[in-house]
């Protein structure tokens, strides 16, 4: 089933929250998307894009790679942030200056003052990729929030709480909606779930997510 491309615009920017210390931000990077996705090619091109293994030998549907001074990687070995690419045995490329002053405003507007991010983690869904319930746990620095912006397809995002047995809220994600959560919501349990098929007029048949962190 092919999506509206028109429902997929929120109709304004709005701020909504959604649990204690956590914001769904609408269509805040839509005055941006252009050059968000300039640097997306950019990023992918210096670091591909790759499915890593989990430390349970399971293969994620969703494509990554990272940019910024630490990326987050994926083995038998276990989770982990590290600054070289293990593909490439290269550091991460640099994150690009629209990427962090997006992270960075996003961040202030959901009341969180001085965010710096060092590490961003680039997801690439296709139709049928999904990203299981998790916390964000591997970070040094659980003070900083984070910051997760949508491009692309919509996809709907599912958003608990710190007990994972905790039924979660479904959000329907369209392009240029951020979410920013800390404070209380910081371990909040979270995923995607099986994107549909669609296409949308910039990325295709594709969702792009952005997740800012403050790791060290």
């Amino acid at each position: 089933m092919t999506a509206d491309l028109f429902a997929d615009q929120p109709p304004e920017p709005a701020t909504l929250p959604i649990a204690p210390g956590a914001v769904l931000l609408r269509g805040f990077a839509l005055d941006v998307d252009q050059a968000l996705l300039k640097a997306f090619a950019e990023v992918t091109a210096s670091a591909p894009l790759r499915h890593l293994i989990t430390p349970g030998g399971y293969t994620m549907s969703v494509a990554m790679t990272n940019c910024g001074p630490l990326g987050w990687v994926s083995d038998r070995r276990g989770y982990r942030y590290q600054a070289q690419d293990p593909l490439t045995g290269a550091s991460w490329p640099a994150m690009p200056a629209c990427w962090r002053e997006l992270a960075v405003r996003a961040a202030a507007e959901a009341g969180y003052g001085g965010f710096r991010p060092d590490a961003c983690l680039v997801n690439s869904y296709e139709p049928g990729a999904k990203l299981s319930l998790h916390q964000d746990k591997d970070e040094k620095d659980l003070s900083a929030p984070i910051v997760s912006v949508s491009l692309g397809l919509a996809a709907v995002f599912q958003f608990g709480t710190a007990v994972r047995s905790d039924r979660p809220q479904r959000l329907r994600l369209v392009h240029g909606d951020v979410v920013v959560w800390g404070g209380p919501s910081r371990l909040a349990f979270h995923g995607i779930a099986p994107l549909v098929d669609g296409e949308h007029a910039l990325t295709g048949q594709r969702r792009i997510n952005l997740t800012f962190r403050k790791v060290a």
